[in-house]
């Protein structure tokens, strides 16, 4: 087992290990329970210093996917409880226009580059095809609470590479410069703590809880056409989801018909911000 790292890529080092080694439990390479290499070895296999894995293996650690025992060594986690989530598919940009707000985005990196083995799964494309890879840290009322990174196959809307996206929604820019629509989608929703890099963009301190929405995107030929990583602020956001119950299956048509109006007003909402007393 030997792991390559890209040197000439801009991703420090030990995002890449992060990535390799979630990429293997992802793949069921290494399932819950199982103890991952050491150190030295890790070393080893990734030609890294041991400063770089611990970098990568803290990083995985807050994550929730491995856990680190002093004097044993470090072991994937059980996976984390799953519930189904019953949510129109819209994105952060209409969400908060819908709510009257002005959102604006900066973007920190607009560039296509290789996919890597988790976004090529993700995906559905071959490692290293070319990917527009777009990075933006989002504004509400001048005040940071959304880092979101996006891919999206190059091939598929080579025109994004140059689009502004500081003041559109990138959904509409598909549909309108690209003809690509996006029907359905599925996302997980969980709670982790914020890295150093991201802090530093939020405006939070490290390790404040933030809300991490990981999401694929499809057309409506069941093709993926995007898949991002948002991380929110924890607290200045909530989600909000109407569920529905269904008594048993031929029930779920009529159902859902019943109460699409409900299902199509539920998305983000921005908290208010605390006044302090002012």
């Amino acid at each position: 087992m030997k792991f390559e790292i890209d040197r000439s890529s801009a991703l420090p080092y030990y995002v890449q290990v992060r990535d390799a080694i979630h990429a293997r439990i992802q793949s069921g390479e290494w399932l819950p329970g199982d103890q991952l290499p050491g150190e030295p070895e890790l070393c080893r296999l990734f030609s890294v210093s041991r400063t770089v894995i611990r970098q990568a293996l803290n990083d995985l650690t807050n994550k929730g996917l491995v856990i680190r025992e002093k004097g044993k060594g470090t072991f994937v986690a059980q996976p984390k409880i799953r519930e189904s989530l019953v949510q129109k598919l819209t994105g952060f940009y209409q969400d908060m226009v819908e709510q009257g707000y002005a959102p604006v985005a900066h973007v920190l990196r607009q560039e296509s580059v290789p996919a890597s083995e988790k976004i090529a799964a993700y995906l559905q494309i071959q490692p290293r095809m070319p990917v527009i890879a777009i990075e933006r840290l989002r504004f509400v009322q001048n005040m940071p609470v959304q880092l979101v990174t996006t891919s999206l196959p190059f091939s598929l809307c080579p025109t994004l590479l140059d689009a502004d996206l500081s003041n559109q929604s990138l959904y509409e820019f598909l549909e309108q410069q690209c003809g690509v629509f996006i029907v359905r989608g599925h996302r997980s929703i969980e709670a982790v703590p914020a890295n150093e890099f991201e802090a530093k963009h939020l405006h939070v301190p490290k390790g404040a809880p933030l809300i991490l929405l990981d999401s694929v995107s499809y057309s409506s030929d069941g093709t993926p056409v995007e898949y991002y990583h948002a991380l929110h602020r924890g607290d200045r956001t909530r989600f909000e989801v109407e569920l529905v119950r269904f008594r048993d299956h031929d029930d779920r048509q009529g159902i859902l018909a019943e109460h699409s109006d409900l299902l199509s007003k539920r998305g983000v909402v921005l908290r208010p911000e605390k006044n302090n007393g002012k």
